[in-house]
């Protein structure tokens, strides 16, 4: 869909890029709304937005379809607003980046056949509207997953996705794209994070370390209390993932106290083979 009004409440990073990206598209209005006046007054100055709202529920009340980039806790509250307040015939979705307890919460207040979970895959290089761009989401992935087998509005907001934003919108199903995002971004996340915790706790005092460590157990994209919510939001699937990672790293443990050097070089071959065909 090409929306007449386009609502994004949120104008963040990522937020500001959706608004920012859809005027510069040429969507007629692009209606605004962030809780942070300093992020709304920069958005206007910039131009992404046609109008700066006073309230999340003014932009529900009278947008075509409403992105909502807020962190992710305030996303799942804001899922009972759009139900009240989205009029009939128009469509919502996120960008939280965990489909299944989003769409839960889509479907428990009312608000499912109206909702599609959306997921862009961006990275920023910061927080806030000073990290927003015009052109984030060109050429970008982005994950659309519909409530159920009905996937309608799903259909509109992936056509959203690509024929505004020039992203390419991939339909997944909630669940499949959870326990991928697990593997792909929360463990590596959790992984990073428990190692920076390791070298805090009991890291040999004293050094400065390499920037390459630095940069490898540094915090991503995002504040601690965003990644905070999505582990917990994703907590099942992030645990299977981090059980995968411990039987792995349990096979390497065994090979360097036993000092078999077979074992080891087929535990670093079969993460080589798998780096090779993965890269195909």
């Amino acid at each position: 869909m090409r929306p007449d009004t386009l609502g994004v409440i949120g104008l963040g990073a990522v937020g500001g890029s959706v608004a920012w990206q859809a005027t510069a598209a040429g969507i007629p209005r692009v209606l605004g709304f962030t809780r942070r006046p300093v992020e709304g007054v920069a958005a206007v100055r910039a131009g992404a937005v046609t109008e700066l709202a006073t309230s999340a529920r003014s932009v529900l009340r009278r947008a075509d379809l409403v992105v909502l980039a807020a962190p992710p806790a305030a996303t799942l509250r804001l899922l009972d607003t759009a139900a009240r307040d989205l009029p009939s015939g128009a469509f919502c979705t996120d960008v939280t980046g965990v489909q299944a307890a989003v769409l839960n919460r889509a479907r428990a207040v009312g608000l499912g056949d109206r909702f599609a979970a959306s997921h862009p895959l961006v990275e920023v290089p910061g927080t806030g509207f000073a990290a927003a761009a015009p052109d984030r989401f060109t050429n970008a992935v982005v994950y659309v997953s519909p409530d159920g087998d009905d996937d309608a509005t799903a259909r509109e907001v992936a056509d959203f996705w690509e024929r505004v934003l020039g992203a390419h919108p991939v339909v997944v199903d909630a669940d499949t794209h959870d326990a991928l995002i697990a593997w792909t971004e929360h463990l590596p996340q959790t992984v990073g994070a428990a190692l920076a915790h390791a070298l805090a706790v009991q890291g040999p005092r004293g050094l400065t370390y390499p920037a390459a460590t630095r940069r490898a157990v540094g915090p991503t994209v995002g504040t601690t209390e965003v990644w905070r919510d999505l582990l917990l939001l994703n907590r099942a699937r992030v645990l299977d993932a981090l059980e995968g990672l411990e039987t792995s790293i349990g096979a390497l443990r065994r090979a360097l106290r036993e000092g078999d050097a077979g074992a080891l070089e087929a535990w670093l071959e079969a993460g080589a083979r798998w780096r090779r065909e993965a890269s195909r």
